[in-house]
């Protein structure tokens, strides 16, 4: 169990992050001030707050959408801003939720030790952090990219903090509703280097979403357990763990085979991103279709893997062949 914590922790979107770089830091001697306040204890605290490496993660798919749609040429500044932008807007919507949350994460044991639950911080200070990097963040994306790159921004984060936050515990529709801000980091990159939103941007962001439902069934599956004590409706399914939840997680898993020929037929990639990206559809259906079979964790924990790897891997190879 406490590897697949870890393993979760550090790439599901909805996921409290382990900053190791912070946590060497409260390994050794802290660095503190007057009145016994802890600096490394402190951005420990804001690195779960944020949630650092899912908004690294967000980041990632955002560079690459604005790289390909770039098409490799583009100015670093904008880039930087872009990861700027991008990485506060996300970060924000992650701390507003865990404002929203923090009385259900008392109740989990993968979320009872975030700095709101453990009392480590105070809402006050948390609403203020969250406020400010979601205008900040929107603010960049606006000026220094492109307004509707600002647009995006601010529809990511509304969606994700108002809609999806509170319909987790209401019913498994939530997932699809967080798909569509999930879904929007490549969208956003491209956006910001075309300031248009073309057929291609949209064939990244349909990739995205559809990668969205295996990926948090699979892991919501494991931390089904979990889940439940706090009232949150995660599975497709109302029986949890059944084959109508493997079922839904194998189809859509299968949606991403057709999904491979998609960028090739409309010229966004070539004929070998196109059989690298058929090969990455077979490697994420096989174990959904065993999960479908047997109903195992192990089975789920395969899914969950696949997903971590499918992703990173059909965007750098549409990236590459953009800029190769």
């Amino acid at each position: 169990m406490k590897k697949v914590r870890a393993y979760y922790e550090s790439f599901f979107i909805f996921a409290p992050p382990k900053i190791n770089f912070i946590n060497s830091l409260s390994d050794s001697k802290a660095i503190s001030l007057p009145g016994s306040f802890n600096i490394a204890a402190k951005l420990q605290d804001y690195g779960q707050l944020m949630k650092l490496r899912l908004a690294s993660l967000v980041v990632f798919s955002a560079v690459m959408g604005f790289v390909i749609g770039s098409t490799g040429h583009f100015e670093w500044q904008q880039l930087w801003l872009l990861v700027l932008g991008g990485f506060l807007v996300t970060a924000s919507s992650n701390a507003f939720n865990q404002v929203i949350e923090k009385d259900f994460d008392k109740l989990m044991d993968r979320t009872s030790q975030r700095p709101l639950p453990a009392g480590r911080m105070s809402m006050g200070e948390a609403l203020v952090a969250a406020t400010l990097m979601g205008i900040v963040g929107v603010a960049i994306l606006w000026f220094y990219m492109n307004p509707l790159s600002g647009i995006l921004g601010a529809l990511s984060l509304v969606l994700y903090t108002l809609l999806y936050t509170p319909l987790k515990r209401v019913t498994p529709f939530a997932v699809f509703v967080g798909a569509i801000p999930g879904a929007m980091p490549p969208l956003l990159g491209w956006v910001a280097a075309r300031n248009e939103i073309g057929f291609e941007a949209l064939l990244l962001y349909t990739i995205q979403f559809i990668w969205q439902f295996p990926h948090f069934w699979s892991i919501a599956w494991i931390l089904d357990d979990d889940y439940k004590k706090a009232g949150f409706k995660m599975m497709p399914s109302p029986g949890g763990r059944d084959h109508s939840s493997a079922f839904q997680t194998m189809v859509y898993s299968i949606c991403l085979i057709p999904m491979a020929l998609m960028p090739y037929m409309f010229h966004l990639g070539g004929v070998m991103s196109m059989i690298v990206l058929i090969i990455c559809g077979f490697i994420f259906t096989v174990p959904s279709f065993r999960l479908y079979k047997d109903l195992s964790m192990e089975s789920a924990r395969k899914v969950m893997f696949s997903s971590f790897i499918y992703l990173p891997v059909v965007q750098i190879v549409l990236m590459l062949d953009k800029i190769l």
